[in-house]
């Protein structure tokens, strides 16, 4: 015993070293936090950059409650006139435009990522020019988008459709190849059929490659799409933004910056759990 009271005296002692590994984790996090904090309410203090350009916190936050709070857009609901804060108007433009490209890029990228993955032929045809195409921004599109799609949602749409389908499509592919080889030899010699073998053996076989694909997609997907807002939009986020730093609005730019961040960390954190749901 005294031994073991030894052994443990410098582990108490060692203090930082002593902590679990998940509480030190969230204690590196916490003090990267508030150092950028203090950073940045010392830069703003500092008067170094021109005013707004770095807003005190204090500000910014006057400024996200504004956003959320005050109800400045008549809404119809399900045939009831309410007023709402306009940012959520255009929070459902650009939620709107997203899900529809990933729903659309992602469905089109699974589809050809299973072809190609299976299907060495079309591999070796094709499979080179996405990865070349893949890394391209794909912002210089975005002319053609609006000749082909118009002004409106379309071309944004477009854009966020190009952009996901990428990382879907090469996800997707690489995911059929590390398939069980047996798996696939089983469902053969049971003779089902294509959708049979894509929806028992290879789909749940890929669910990891899967998830991984449709979170860069969505990433890419919502880039691309604000992208275009900010290019040629009157609604959506993209636009909010692009607006606010038109006319100098730094604290409402900033605000309404860190609710995109918010938005998109939650929809990442929800293809996660969906991921995991059984």
């Amino acid at each position: 015993m005294a031994e073991t009271g030894r052994l443990t005296a410098p582990a108490a002692a060692g203090g930082w070293a002593a902590l679990p590994l998940s509480r030190r984790v969230l204690l590196l996090r916490v003090f990267i936090i508030a150092g950028l904090v203090v950073i940045w309410e010392a830069v703003a203090a500092s008067g170094l950059l021109f005013r707004d350009v770095v807003p005190s916190l204090v500000t910014v936050g006057q400024a996200l409650v504004n956003i959320l709070t005050v109800a400045d857009y008549k809404a119809n609901i399900f045939g009831t006139e309410i007023m709402i804060p306009e940012f959520f108007r255009h929070l459902w433009v650009t939620a709107y435009e997203v899900l529809t490209a990933m729903l659309i890029g992602g469905l089109a990228g699974l589809t050809v990522g299973l072809a190609l993955g299976s299907n060495p032929f079309l591999s070796g045809a094709f499979e080179r020019f996405l990865y070349y195409l893949g890394p391209t921004p794909k912002i210089i599109f975005f002319p053609l988008m609006i000749m082909w799609f118009g002004v409106g949602p379309g071309s944004k749409i477009a854009m966020g459709t190009l952009s996901c389908f990428f990382p879907v499509v090469l996800s997707a592919a690489a995911g059929v190849r590390q398939i069980d080889k047996v798996l696939i030899r089983v469902g053969r010699s049971f003779r089902v059929n294509t959708w049979q073998m894509v929806t028992k053996i290879y789909l749940p076989a890929m669910r990891e490659p899967i998830v991984n694909g449709v979170r860069l997609g969505l990433g890419v997907a919502v880039i691309g799409t604000l992208l275009a807002e900010t290019k040629l939009s009157n609604q959506g986020l993209g636009y909010l933004i692009i607006n606010a730093y038109t006319i100098f609005e730094m604290p409402r730019m900033y605000a309404l910056l860190i609710l995109l961040f918010g938005v998109s960390i939650a929809a990442n954190a929800l293809v996660g759990r969906a991921s995991r749901a059984k």
